[in-house]
């Protein structure tokens, strides 16, 4: 693992901050990084979505800005992030309809396609039709693949004990967890998993009682990890497999007051922690000052995080581009350097 120290960003509200730690940019509407991820790498899977995302199962909301965080923003449809439901099927309308046999709807979706593609002939420009002729396919070809994907009760109960699946604290993130590993394993190229939902004491956003917050929140996430971690290298796939984890700003080193102290967001200095694919592991990297409120010494930008993840995915961020509005743009926009001290 490599802990960088001294990341920091431009917003110390969350709406903004997710966008720029999601997006590169602090206002809504640009593709997210598992949308860059998709468009320049593809997929390694016809019958899963490149990129899928995951957010709080026990009814506390998902990330403020919603949707837009993993949205493909001006880039083609097909590159957003499929959500996974958190609480029944995880995909709406997966399976067909009892009365309707395989090759009924096989050529449902054929004569669909026809009318489409018609359409785009007339309206070659249109990136949203074409992006929706794509999601129909792909749909149709998810019916196998995805509840065998998602279904967990595959797993042997040493890989349940591993992720914490008996552990009642952390059984909702240790699903997730299990989930990614296997849609990784099945070529789904970028998941995304959300801890916390929406409001200040339902996410890791301790204005009160931070220490009971914060450890309420680790208590759900920490075994999973560490399970997550230990199956990809026993599997092999770690050394393939970036892991990435962290949130869109610190806090304050300063309490807020009340019965149970807490403390607000600082945008100077928070960490971010990487592992897995290409990291050159028990490196710390940066520093703040001697009490924490900001980063001092080799600081990170989310630009430079964000060059780092690509290039640490074979990708040269200032070579991935794509033009829109008479401007090409990219994911660090005229910034970011990649960090090499984390390079193995």
């Amino acid at each position: 693992m490599a802990f960088l120290y001294s990341c920091w960003t431009d917003s110390n509200n969350h709406s903004p901050a997710l966008f720029k730690i999601n997006t590169g940019m602090t206002r809504m509407g640009f593709p997210c990084l598992g949308s860059w991820v998709s468009y320049g790498l593809g997929t390694e899977t016809q019958n899963l979505p490149a990129f899928v995302v995951m957010y709080d199962t026990l009814g506390r909301g998902i990330p403020k800005g919603h949707s837009q965080n993993w949205g493909a923003g001006f880039l083609p449809g097909m590159y957003q992030g499929t959500a996974l439901k958190p609480q029944g099927a995880a995909i709406d309308n997966l399976s067909r309809s009892p009365e309707m046999t395989d090759s009924q709807q096989r050529d449902q979706i054929d004569l669909l396609a026809k009318l489409n593609r018609r359409n785009l002939e007339q309206h070659p420009d249109e990136a949203e039709l074409a992006a929706r002729i794509e999601s129909f396919e792909l749909a149709y070809r998810m019916q196998m693949a995805a509840p065998e994907a998602l279904d967990i009760t595959r797993e042997t109960p040493a890989v349940h004990k591993l992720y914490g699946l008996d552990n009642s604290k952390c059984t909702h993130f240790a699903k997730q967890c299990l989930i990614a590993r296997r849609l990784v394993e099945r070529g789904v190229r970028f998941v995304q998993i959300y801890s916390g939902g929406m409001e200040n004491q339902l996410s890791w956003d301790g204005h009160n009682d931070i220490a009971g917050n914060h450890g309420g929140f680790a208590l759900e996430t920490d075994i999973p990890i560490a399970g997550l971690l230990a199956d990809l290298e026993a599997r092999g796939l770690l050394e393939s497999t970036l892991v990435i984890w962290g949130g869109e700003f610190g806090r304050l080193p300063v309490a807020q007051k009340s019965a149970k102290p807490g403390r607000d967001h600082n945008p100077h200095a928070f960490t971010v922690w990487m592992a897995g694919a290409g990291i050159k592991g028990g490196t710390l990297y940066g520093r703040t000052d001697e009490i924490g409120h900001k980063a001092v010494v080799d600081r990170v930008s989310v630009n430079d995080l964000h060059a780092t993840i690509l290039h640490l995915l074979g990708i040269d961020h200032k070579r991935l581009t794509y033009r829109f509005n008479g401007r090409d743009f990219r994911l660090t926009d005229v910034a970011g350097f990649v960090i090499q001290d984390i390079l193995a």
